[in-house]
């Protein structure tokens, strides 16, 4: 289970639930979204490989040498590259958890911002603008409610691994865990 604290001080988890097939094999993961420790909603379903994919994306964003490094020279700030014209892109999101759900199932997306400061004295033109990049993940829960978290690229890839290696644990048959 990987949590976050949200903008408005609550806790949001994010679990990963194994998706079995007819045999009860697990195969893919949903999301379990738990907002101060009570069931928020559930989203994702067969969303275990899009979510490594991005984790492998954010890692490689933040290496040195990478091309966001030239742009970004805070690791803090490096992100995948979005789409060409994409102003502020989604890296992901899952708004149900099956096809056949109702939207009211819940929500979990992650969106990058970008946001300027003026460094500097308020009435100087010595000083200069300060960008920063962040992912901003929101989720909605089943009763239309919101919470939001402010996240840089390193707490973006901690969530993500932490995640993925969760849902890997979660996806094992249970005669392979020892």
């Amino acid at each position: 289970m990987r949590r976050v604290r949200c903008v408005d001080g609550s806790d949001l988890a994010v679990v990963p639930v194994p998706s079995r097939d007819r045999c009860g094999r697990p195969f893919e993961v949903t999301l379990e979204l738990w907002r101060d420790g009570e069931v928020f909603g559930a989203v994702g379903e067969r969303c275990g490989y899009f979510l490594a994919e991005l984790a492998g994306l954010v890692a490689a964003a933040r290496a040195d040498g990478s091309p966001q490094a030239a742009r970004w020279p805070d690791p803090d700030d490096r992100f995948p590259e979005p789409e060409s014209g994409v102003r502020e892109p989604e890296l992901f999101a899952f708004r149900y958890r099956d096809r056949g759900d109702v939207a009211a199932t819940g929500e979990l997306r992650c969106a990058l911002r970008t946001s300027s400061l003026w460094v500097g004295g308020h009435d100087s033109a010595e000083g200069r603008w300060r960008v920063a990049r962040r992912a901003v993940l929101e989720a909605w829960g089943t009763a239309g409610r919101g919470v939001r978290a402010v996240l840089t690229s390193a707490d973006l890839a901690r969530f993500l691994a932490d995640l993925v290696a969760e849902a890997e644990r979660t996806a094992r048959p249970a005669d392979s865990v020892r």
